[in-house]
Order: C-alpha cells, then sequence, then structure tokens
C-alpha cells in the first residue's frame, strides 16, 4: 500500500453555519492492545443525512462505526482517547449510560441478524426492552409494528404473515426487517456496516431505496466496498486510508473531482 503524502494525512470537515451536527470527533484514537487502528479522527456529520464511508479493508471503517455506539469497548484491549459527540453529547463521557447510547445509535450488521421468532416478536424486541416499566396495550404494540414495517417498506408484504418466523423471510427481508426492529426505540443515528454485502443485486438495489427514503428522519452513516453504491445512496462521502480521514466532502465532488490523490487512486481501483 502507497504512503500518504504529508499534505493530505489529515482532512478535517469545515462545519458550515447553521448545520446541526449528528456525529463529531475529536482528535479520536484507538488502539487494539499495541496496534494504533485510528489517528486523530476529526470529523462533523451532519443531521439528516446519508453518508457513506469507503476506504480499503483493513483502514478503520468498521473500527470508526463501532466506535460511534460503543461496541468496540467490549473487548477488553480496545483503548480509545479524543471524544464522540452524538447531537452535543459526548458519548464516551463517565456519566452516559451505556443503554441510552444503544438507543440513540442504531447498528445495522452486514449479514441480516433477527431473532429465531415472529416477525412480531422481532419489532417489539427492543421497544420491550427499552420499556420495562410501561405497560403497551396490544393496540398500541400493533401500531407499533405497522408503522415500523411501513417505513421500510415490508408492510404490504407481510402484514398478514406476522407470526411467520423472521429467518424465513428473504436476505433481503431480513435486512430491511432488521432496520424496522431498530425503529421503534427512535433512534437518532443508524450505523450500517457493509449492510448489502450478503444480498443479490434485486436485495441491494431495495435496500439502498430503503436508506435513501429514510434520510431526513434518520442519520445514516454507511460503510461500504461497493464505490457504485456510495455514489448512489450517499449525501457526503468520508474516505479512510490506514487508520486515518483522507478526505470528507460531497458525494458527487469525490467521485468527480477528488482532492487527494490517494482518493482518486482508491475510487479508480489502482489498489484497495
Amino acid at each position: 500500500m502507497m504512503e500518504m503524502s504529508a499534505a493530505s494525512k489529515l482532512t478535517t470537515t469545515e462545519v458550515e453555519p447553521g448545520i446541526d451536527m449528528a456525529i463529531s470527533t475529536s482528535d479520536l484514537n484507538l488502539w487494539y492492545g499495541d496496534f494504533q487502528a485510528l489517528y486523530d479522527i476529526n470529523l462533523q456529520i451532519k443531521k439528516g443525512m446519508v453518508t457513506s464511508l469507503i476506504g480499503p479493508s483493513g483502514c478503520g471503517k468498521s473500527t470508526f462505526l463501532r466506535s460511534v455506539n460503543r461496541i468496540n469497548e467490549r473487548l477488553g484491549y480496545v483503548k480509545i482517547n479524543g471524544s464522540i459527540n452524538v447531537f452535543g453529547e459526548n458519548i464516551y463521557a463517565p456519566e452516559v449510560e451505556l443503554v441510552q447510547v444503544r438507543k440513540q445509535v442504531g447498528m445495522v450488521f452486514q449479514r441480516p441478524n433477527p431473532l429465531p421468532t415472529s416477525i412480531r416478536e422481532n419489532i417489539l424486541y427492543g421497544h420491550k426492552l427499552h420499556n420495562r416499566d410501561k405497560k403497551y396495550s396490544r393496540d398500541e404494540e400493533d401500531q407499533i409494528v405497522e408503522e415500523s414495517l411501513q417505513q421500510v417498506l415490508l408492510w404490504d408484504k407481510v402484514k398478514d404473515h406476522l407470526k411467520r418466523r423472521a429467518t424465513e423471510l428473504s436476505l433481503e427481508e431480513q435486512q430491511k426487517l432488521c432496520i424496522a426492529r431498530l425503529l421503534p426505540v427512535k433512534p437518532s443515528v443508524l450505523l450500517m456496516d457493509e449492510p448489502c454485502s450478503a444480498l443479490d443485486p434485486k436485495g441491494t438495489a431495495a435496500v439502498e431505496e430503503l436508506v435513501w427514503e429514510l434520510r431526513g428522519q434518520y442519520s445514516i452513516l454507511i460503510v461500504t466496498h461497493n464505490m457504485a453504491q456510495a455514489r448512489r445512496a450517499s449525501e457526503e462521502c468520508i474516505f479512510m486510508l490506514m487508520g486515518k480521514v483522507i478526505e470528507h466532502t460531497d458525494t458527487a465532488a469525490m467521485f468527480v473531482t477528488p482532492e487527494h490523490q490517494e482518493t482518486a487512486d482508491y475510487i479508480e481501483g489502482r489498489y484497495g
């Protein structure tokens, strides 16, 4: 892999006046034991937008994503310094409860991971988990299920089969269901780590359409190796290399007129 030029080691996003930030980081560094995976990450990710995160394998994309909802801290050998703010609140501050972070920041993984229960129970799982002290009627729960499935464009397909096991759905439908499962707890941020990697082209197109439908209602950060997907399905794009942010700009601008040679080389398939 080529070395980075001194001029392009770090790009810090400039904040436009009047734009709310969903996620902002300041001098974020992360180590797995003695190995440093992230270097001085300074990002401003805008509210209500779809932002894609691209770069070669091992560049730190998924590590960064998993830092935003604190999944990385499950590993006892991970060390983090710097800060990550979600809508202005430092999610690593001592007084911040992990359950609240996970409620505000939802995560969708590479392969769909529905529970081996009914479609209805999948949708209500997170809702019940975060509302243990409140009793909801059957009608209220039915409304939650319908609204969530409507948002992910699944309701018409499954409304008469809500008792069906979720694992019997197609992969595309399972991934949509996994997104729908997050919505009843009302997250503000959706993190998606290669959400289409297990899908065929038709399923990929359906999930991309869904991501585009959800923008504005949620702030979405999506990791992808698919350059065409990043170009189609995001409004801003971040390019990472060797644990550093090289470029963060409007998606169309990055793919047409990238500022840094490393970005151009990656987009044009010269490495990675």
